[in-house]
């Protein structure tokens, strides 16, 4: 990239393209559709999720352009536990920017608040800040920590982000509900774009008094009523951990399900932050 394309670019459109010429297997085709998914996130959620109003004219060219862009990978959020969605943002604290969700904005009668989505870690705060600066704000550990527990006080799942177009690896929390959320709604229409946490929830019998409120909160509709008490639907949890803070006799534990998978290693996310930052 020329001193003059430089002057014609943002700063942070410039450190993107350097990190992914220097990220591994990571080709124009991946930085161009990284570009596009940041540059203009809402256009492309919304149409991603049929909600925009010339989503009939615009779906044919975003199917075609992702197919070009991205042939072969598959792109997946895990969901985390609230405890582990906090311990990602108390140990990166280089840069946090919250932004207006982009699947919440798409929609007509959406949940609020709405900045709810927590970028983390430059080249993509920094692209997000400066591209979006009226849905985007620079904030620190504290505020993304109060973030994260209002939501989580909501019944809302953390979902770390992963995605090939953006540099291969992690970039991005956010909480999701299952009514306004992209990947919940590609999940109920049996398209996989989530991984589950490698936690599975259990019921204690002897605790369990049947409130039901777990019922209430529980996203994934994995928990159902029998003889009185909760039941865990195994195959439908992806061990988020809302139901377990939400029952108020402490019935509800989580724990690792070998059959669930690996859960996000948090230490090996925190040594490739330090390694790019």
């Amino acid at each position: 990239m020329t001193t003059n394309q430089r002057g014609l670019i943002k700063s942070s459109t410039s450190e993107f393209y350097r990190e992914g010429k220097n990220t591994a297997n990571y080709s124009l085709f991946d930085f161009v559709h990284g570009y596009m998914y940041s540059k203009w996130p809402y256009l492309y959620i919304s149409v991603a999720l049929g909600e925009h109003r010339l989503y009939k004219i615009l779906q044919p060219i975003f199917l075609f352009l992702q197919s070009i862009l991205e042939p072969s990978h598959e792109d997946l959020e895990q969901v985390i536990p609230f405890t582990r969605a906090r311990d990602i943002i108390m140990h990166n604290p280089q840069k946090i920017v919250v932004l207006d969700c982009p699947c919440r904005m798409a929609r007509e009668n959406h949940c609020t608040p709405v900045d709810v989505c927590l970028i983390v870690g430059d080249p993509f705060a920094g692209f997000i800040l400066e591209h979006q600066p009226e849905k985007s704000r620079l904030i620190n550990s504290e505020e993304a920590m109060e973030i994260l527990q209002a939501e989580h006080d909501r019944g809302h799942v953390s979902h770390a982000f992963f995605k090939d177009a953006m540099l291969n690896r992690f970039y991005a929390i956010c909480n999701c509900c299952s009514c306004c959320c992209g990947a919940f709604q590609a999940h109920n229409n049996g398209t996989p774009m989530l991984m589950t946490s490698g936690y599975t929830a259990a019921v204690d019998p002897e605790l369990c008094e049947g409130c039901e409120s777990c019922l209430e909160f529980c996203q994934f509709s994995a928990i159902e009523m029998a003889d009185g008490q909760a039941r865990i639907l195994v195959e439908d949890c992806f061990g988020c951990g809302v139901c377990v803070d939400k029952c108020a006799q402490h019935a509800i534990t989580l724990s690792r399900d070998p059959a669930k998978g690996v859960p996000l290693e948090i230490h090996k996310l925190m040594e490739e932050a330090a390694r790019v930052n």
